[in-house]
């Protein structure tokens, strides 16, 4: 199997701007509370991150996100203000590689307890130099998954591809690190912790075993989506994704690019071009009517807007695996 794409570009880190610390709090409804309350302070980098310190710290935690609803993930801009409240909290929970302000803001805080959850499961690249197509099978076992390491204390490399909340299977194991992280943290909650967070991996087993059943009969392998953010989902249930563009979701195409999937599309039987919700859908659309193709969206779970299909995370992967189906012929 592979995935095509470009190598993601080195992100610059922008000026600090003034934006408030926005988003979502599990327990309080005032979103600059990040270290002020007397319960377990959590900032989160963004809506994945934020949606796992809230299902495992339940009514014990406060969870502040740095990417406000709607926002674009890996465009935030962490503010002054942003940065001097996480010296403030107990512990701070991001996706080293997504966000480099995040990532620089977090480094240099002394903030007591950094989870970092790309060291809790592994990170593959899924890029190709030639984009050649191999087997859409090549690197599934029997159940389509792929050898687990879960002794994952690498750093975050340049091209490898951070967006693993998508596969359930490696969701979980990253909601199992995060679990432990809070018990020694907070060790007076600990056993709620252990509960919940085990109470969050059945539900994201469960999640997997739809997927993976869900997809096993189909016409066709291959989608095609606006950005690479689907390259773990593809490689756990034995998929090919083409991107339109890397990782960067705001990359353009080259023309030679554009003609390729639209030969690609005729070859394996595509029939959806697949677009996000918090990312210009001009360039999947006009590919998608050059081709004669449907359009759809397949959305990479980056935060929930009322644009959203579904209120949380579940809802919204089970949502873009009825999109699948429909758009792979599965049966």
């Amino acid at each position: 199997m592979n995935v095509r794409r470009r190598h993601i570009s080195a992100a610059a880190l922008a000026a600090v701007t003034a934006l408030g610390l926005g988003g979502l709090t599990a327990c309080s409804s005032d979103s600059s509370a990040a270290g002020s309350t007397d319960k377990f302070d959590v900032v989160a980098s963004f809506y994945p991150m934020a949606f796992l310190a809230e299902q495992i710290g339940g009514e014990h935690v406060n969870v502040t996100s740095l990417t406000q609803p709607g926002q674009e993930p890996h465009d935030l801009e962490i503010s002054a203000k942003q940065t001097a409240q996480l010296q403030d909290s107990d512990a701070a929970l991001y996706l080293k590689g997504l966000q480099p302000t995040v990532d620089e803001a977090i480094g240099q805080s002394e903030v007591k307890t950094k989870i970092d959850a790309a060291t809790l499961t592994s990170l593959e690249s899924h890029a190709s130099e030639s984009g050649g197509h191999e087997d859409e099978h090549a690197h599934e076992d029997e159940h389509g998954h792929e050898d687990e390491d879960h002794g994952h204390d690498h750093e975050h490399e340049e091209g490898q591809d951070p967006h693993v909340w998508l596969d359930p299977v490696k969701y979980a194991e990253v909601a199992e690190g995060v679990g432990k992280a809070f018990e020694k943290a907070d060790p007076d909650h600990a056993a709620d912790y252990k509960k919940n967070t085990a109470a969050l991996v059945g539900k994201l087993n469960a999640l997997d075993e739809k997927f993976e059943t869900g997809l096993a009969d189909r016409r066709t392998g291959v989608f095609i989506t606006t950005h690479a953010a689907f390259g773990h989902l593809a490689e756990r249930y034995g998929l090919t994704e083409e991107a339109i563009s890397g990782l960067d979701p705001e990359s353009e195409p080259s023309g030679a690019r554009v003609k390729e999937l639209q030969q690609t599309a005729k070859a394996d039987g595509v029939t959806t071009v697949f677009y996000e919700t918090l990312v210009s859908d001009r360039t999947a659309k006009t590919l998608a009517a050059d081709a004669g193709l449907r359009t759809d969206v397949l959305d990479p779970v980056e935060g929930i807007t009322d644009d959203s299909r579904g209120d949380d995370y579940f809802q919204v992967m089970e949502a873009n695996l009825a999109a699948l189906q429909k758009a792979l012929g599965a049966k």
